[in-house]
C-alpha cells in the first residue's frame, strides 16, 4: 500500500494536554505507537505489558496504555504502545477503526469507512 503521514491530535483520555503530530499511517500495525517521552508529557500512563512483534521480526515486551486520538474533529480512545523516544509515530488499525476511517491507497489519504456490524 505504501506509507504516508497524516496529521493527528493525541492526548490523554481526559484531554487536558494534547499535541498535534504527524504520524505514519500503518494498517499493518494493530496499535498506534508514540515515543514514551511524548506520552508521559501528555499524562498517558502505561497500564500493562504485552509482547509485540516488530517489523524486523524481533519480539519485545512493550508497555501499552490508553490515549485519545483526534482526526478532522472526530475523536476516539485507542490503545497506544510506549515506543522508544527515537521511534517513528505510528497510527495503527485500532485507532483507524475506532474513528471509522479507511485508507485510500491510491491517493494516500484517510477516508470515511463503512462500519460493519454482524
Amino acid at each position: 500500500m505504501g506509507m504516508f503521514k497524516w496529521p493527528v491530535r493525541v492526548s490523554a483520555l481526559d484531554g487536558e494536554r494534547s499535541a498535534d503530530v504527524e504520524a505514519t499511517v500503518d494498517t499493518g500495525a494493530a496499535y498506534s505507537a508514540l515515543p514514551r517521552g511524548l506520552l508521559r508529557e501528555l499524562g498517558v500512563e502505561p497500564v500493562r505489558s504485552r509482547w509485540m512483534r516488530l517489523a524486523n521480526g524481533r519480539v519485545v515486551d512493550s508497555r501499552i496504555g490508553w490515549m485519545r486520538v483526534t482526526i478532522d474533529g472526530e475523536s476516539a480512545p485507542t490503545v497506544v504502545v510506549f515506543a522508544d523516544d527515537n521511534a517513528p509515530l505510528l497510527l495503527g488499525a485500532h485507532a483507524l477503526e475506532g474513528l471509522g476511517l479507511a485508507v485510500d491507497p491510491v491517493k494516500k489519504r484517510l477516508v470515511p469507512d463503512e462500519n460493519i456490524m454482524y
